[in-house]
């Protein structure tokens, strides 16, 4: 027996303006986001039976939106496979930023202490749409890894198999996302380390 869920007519009020700035995190493109959105709500629709009531109704409707921004990522693999992968196996070896194990190492390429703390910092609107922002700015390929991996937190091996790249790949990748990001957020969110 299913839980209760409100009534779908309000459920585009209630959660869509939510999974409108999951979804645009996540794809970088509003219309994409927006047909995203639709669909998931169509689908919670057409599965609101299947509702068990474990989750939060808000939950379940984010499961259901990751789900089709998954699918939205195989569907764009397979219409526009990525660039040569070979072409990204290795990190360069000037890279001064990590340890070998891939560690951030503790010197001046190391990151800036954040102001807050991380919770209260993840909660703030402004951080989101700087990430959003700083996403945008990343190549197609790496920034799906990134959000696959870091946002969606699916395993490494489902990763390169939805995108059909080695795991080599996949690790240059995200080492290479994580440094402009980094980059990226403290310019634009952060500030420069000498105004701190």
């Amino acid at each position: 027996m299913g839980g209760s869920l409100s009534d779908p007519e309000k459920w585009a009020e209630e959660h869509g303006d939510y999974l409108f700035r999951c979804a645009l995190l996540r794809v970088r493109d509003q219309e994409v986001a927006e047909d995203l959105v639709q669909e998931t709500l169509l689908a919670a629709l057409q599965a609101r039976e299947r509702f068990s009531g474990i989750s939060s109704e808000r939950s379940w409707m984010i499961g259901i939106l990751k789900h089709k921004i998954i699918d939205r990522f195989r569907k764009d693999i397979r219409e526009h496979p990525a660039e040569d992968p070979e072409r990204m196996t290795e990190i360069p070896e000037d890279d001064e930023t990590f340890d070998k194990d891939g560690h951030w190492k503790l010197d001046q390429t190391a990151p800036m202490d954040w102001p807050d703390h991380p919770g209260a910092v993840l909660e703030r609107k402004q951080f989101w749409e700087s990430l959003r922002r700083c996403l945008s700015k990343l190549p197609p390929n790496m920034a799906q890894v990134f959000t696959l991996r870091e946002l969606d937190e699916l395993e490494s091996d489902a990763i390169c198999t939805m995108l059909h790249i080695s795991s080599s790949n996949l690790w240059v990748l995200l080492h290479r996302a994580r440094k402009q990001l980094r980059q990226c957020l403290e310019v634009n969110f952060f500030g420069n380390r000498e105004a701190h």
